[in-house]
């Protein structure tokens, strides 16, 4: 399978000598193309730190992270904006739409970002909304929606112009347990139909049973991996119950 993202002895620290902080301690990890990967610890193991340095938001302090072929660490801060527009998606817990944009504007707005012919845009626009079943409120603002239909929208835009990663942090944060369900089989199917790798940071173990392998953190270093294989949602539910004993903390707030 084709690496989509290495993670290489990656560290970084906050503050100054006097009061330094490790938030991550030399994690190094692989994505294949097409998978699922969850990402869970208790508060402060650095999975929010961790989701950072990948999405370029934040620095590493020492390590590399390639997309690709491409080492991330070493892009200039005028070319971040453009790297991820044309290389991430983004879902958020609190969707970050546009209230002043219709559902169809929202999720066609990468698009018209990067200048893509208007013909196209609509083409591209209406299959992923007809993919996530949204079609019949494209016209609709945020605030005439549901959350769920929030969150459908937020996948759309995320997935529209085809990135190689989608990184997804706590996207089932803000939802009822419904609205959550539906969104993580709208994920689990971008995964398995459309191929689309994703990264998801979670608190929630039925969250990280719908992916395909999880990594557990534990004080800025990865504590246990385990993967789902042929295991049921259920059975991979009751194996990642299982690693959060052993992690210890506050399994709530992880």
């Amino acid at each position: 399978m084709k690496k989509i993202l290495r993670v290489e002895q990656i560290q970084k620290y906050y503050g100054n000598k006097e009061n330094l902080t490790k938030a991550i301690d030399g994690i190094s990890f692989e994505v294949e193309e097409g998978e699922f990967i969850g990402i869970m610890g208790a508060s402060g193991s650095g999975k929010t730190t961790l989701l950072n340095c990948i999405s370029t938001i934040d620095h590493v302090s020492s390590g590399h992270i390639f997309l690709e072929d491409r080492d991330i660490t070493e892009i200039k801060e005028e070319e971040i904006a453009k790297f991820r527009r044309e290389n991430l998606g983004f879902i958020f817990q609190d969707f970050n739409l546009l209230d002043t944009l219709t559902i169809e504007e929202n999720i066609a707005l990468i698009l018209t970002i990067n200048r893509m012919p208007e013909e196209e845009i609509e083409k591209k626009t209406k299959e992923i909304a007809r993919k996530l079943g949204i079609s019949d409120i494209l016209n609709k603002y945020p605030y005439q929606v549901s959350g769920g239909q929030k969150q459908r929208c937020a996948c759309g835009r995320a997935i529209v112009h085809s990135p190689k990663l989608i990184l997804a942090d706590e996207p089932t944060g803000s939802l009822d347990s419904k609205s959550a369900r539906q969104l993580l089989e709208i994920m689990e199917q971008m995964n398995r139909v459309m191929q689309t790798t994703i990264l998801m940071v979670t608190h929630d173990p039925l969250s990280a049973s719908y992916c395909s392998k999880i990594l557990f953190l534990k004080d800025g270093k990865i504590f246990n991996k385990i993967e789902k294989g042929d295991s049921t949602n259920l059975e991979f539910y009751n194996e990642i119950l299982d690693v959060l004993a052993l992690l210890g903390g506050d399994i709530r707030g992880c």
